[in-house]
């Protein structure tokens, strides 16, 4: 590895923020979800979980490309559920609160009045139905992002992305992308390893890892991953012949 390239990787891993995350529920178009896993990496996200409960949803797969992730879908882990308490459970124990966003309303609280520098899971629903009433009873409380047009909801790649880049600011405040690292020094040097590890002969990064109620519990992101990840119905596949 060029010494530049290194230097870049540890930079990105000494920004990361562990303990904020994203989780979609049963969003169907992949070019969103691409768009989405590409701010996570702008923030420093490196983990999100994705749940489907719909059963129409279940043929479409999850299919991620560079053409909008720009390649960042090997720098994040993807966790994938069709178990909706399952998921929440799991999130839960990493992350202490999921917070669910709903559309405009004078009653639900703003994005901007949360201290989003805590251990955060933010959630976000369907690009037609929004999240369900499920989603919305199990999550630990509600935002929205306030609007003055006549719109009434921002695409969901978009309502993520104001969503992570205030969270950014208010932990960039708190000095958690510079003085203040999340990941202790032996992390930042474990996830350095297994990203090196993985640009050598890793091709398993590119594939989201089910998770089931007798899954065994997730690993920290900077932990090594065996070679062999459970094969996965969801495959990601190039979008273009450039990809190959």
């Amino acid at each position: 590895m060029q010494p530049g390239r290194a230097q870049k990787i540890r930079s990105v891993i000494r920004q990361s923020q562990p303990d904020l995350t994203v989780v979609l529920e049963n969003i169907f178009d992949p070019l969103n979800i691409s768009a989405v896993l590409r701010s996570c990496d702008a923030v420093g996200v490196r983990e999100v979980f994705v749940v489907y409960t719909k059963q129409y949803l279940d043929k479409r797969g999850l299919i991620l490309g560079k053409r909008t992730s720009g390649g960042t879908f090997k720098w994040i882990d993807v966790y994938f559920f069709e178990d909706l308490e399952e998921c929440f459970r799991r999130v839960r124990e990493r992350y202490g609160r999921i917070l669910a966003t709903m559309p405009p309303a004078e009653t639900t609280p703003s994005i901007y009045s949360y201290d989003l520098s805590e251990p955060t899971a933010l959630l976000f629903g369907n690009e037609d139905d929004g999240l369900s009433v499920e989603a919305q009873n199990l999550a630990d409380g509600s935002f929205t992002i306030p609007q003055t047009g006549f719109a009434e909801s921002l695409n969901i790649s978009v309502a993520c992305a104001v969503s992570l880049f205030e969270a950014r600011r208010q932990r960039s405040l708190r000095g958690f992308y510079d003085e203040h690292p999340k990941l202790t020094p032996e992390q930042q040097d474990m996830l350095f390893k297994r990203w090196s590890a993985m640009l050598k002969s890793d091709k398993n990064h590119q594939k989201p890892v089910v998770v089931l109620k007798d899954s065994d519990p997730l690993l920290p992101v900077y932990t090594m991953r065996k070679e062999e990840q459970p094969k996965s119905k969801i495959q990601i596949v190039p979008v273009t012949n450039f990809d190959l």
